[in-house]
């Protein structure tokens, strides 16, 4: 697939303080939906400013588009960036919604403006109000109707749906995959909603103190995430070599959180030992790598795996 992000040590330093993002090496390729996750303060939000020109680095490089993305209003058309606060809708306080959505139509070129309208109605949005009345919910509702409807080659989705109650949430992960299916695009999400998130992503960027933990497909995590329980000496013996997260003692047993690929065979070999195997679910793989839980001396960092 093409990349259309390329950041190459890529590091931002605020104020001679500690680094947002420490030499971050990231290719972003076309057509697929990233979900980047990262405990507050991890640089998800300073890594998204840096891709999209909002930035400057302190040291590296960063390519969107096969060009440098700061200053540059050829690239305007190509990236949607919607964030929480809906920032930029607020500075059109007192415009009508539907005169924002038609300032936003002379921005993207793919914008569909039938698509906007359903989506007006299927979010409850009176586009007759102005913006300075609507909601905190009303104001995710608009901004998202925005990001979907501009179809932007780079769409990036930054909290956006906070506002949102858990049925207008769900309305807008459907529609989102719908038409991304039938209208492809990049698009990057920027979430603390893991479970909730999780079906949308097929790649995975983990941040922690700057740096990228993780950087895989949702199958392949899926395909290596485990707790593993058991007498500790049978785990032990069974996991040799494996990359073990975590491990939790409980007297002669054992439960270990495992990043790494257990083949049909040696999954039934465990289960005839009375091992127990169970799937991670991914924010529990999230919260492991991220909480500073040492696993021991068997323990890598699943970024190397």
């Amino acid at each position: 697939m093409n990349k259309i992000v390329e950041c190459r040590m890529l590091t931002k330093v605020f104020d001679n303080q500690a680094k947002a993002l420490d030499q971050v090496n990231l290719d972003i390729e076309e057509n697929r939906i990233y979900g980047l996750l990262g405990r507050n303060g991890a640089g998800k939000t300073t890594l998204l400013k840096l891709i999209t020109g909002q930035l400057f680095p302190t040291t590296g490089n960063v390519s969107l588009f096969g060009k440098r993305p700061h200053e540059n209003e050829a690239l305007l058309g190509n990236i949607c960036f919607v964030k929480e606060n809906a920032f930029y809708l607020k500075s059109f306080r007192d415009l009508k919604v539907k005169d924002v959505l038609k300032m936003a139509e002379a921005v993207y070129p793919s914008w569909d403006c039938s698509f906007a309208e359903q989506l007006a109605v299927c979010f409850r949005l009176d586009v007759n109000k102005k913006t300075k009345s609507l909601s905190k919910g009303m104001l995710s509702a608009a901004a998202i109707i925005i990001g979907l409807a501009c179809r932007a080659p780079l769409t990036i989705f930054d909290e956006a749906y906070l506002g949102l109650d858990a049925v207008l949430r769900q309305q807008f992960y459907n529609t989102l995959l719908q038409d991304y299916t039938e209208n492809p695009r990049t698009i990057i999400f920027s979430t603390h909603l893991i479970e909730e998130c999780k079906g949308l992503m097929d790649r995975v960027v983990i941040l922690e103190e700057g740096e990228i933990l993780l950087h895989e497909d949702m199958d392949k995590i899926n395909e290596k995430s485990f707790y593993v329980a058991g007498r500790r000496e049978l785990v032990e013996q069974h996991l040799k070599g494996k990359c073990i997260l975590h491990t939790e003692e409980m007297g002669r047993l054992v439960r270990m959180a495992i990043f790494d690929s257990l083949s049909d065979i040696e999954q039934n070999a465990m289960r005839l030992d009375g091992i127990e195997i169970q799937p991670m679910p991914l924010q529990k793989l999230f919260i492991t790598l991220t909480a500073g839980n040492g696993g021991g001396e068997n323990e890598q960092n699943a970024a190397a795996v």
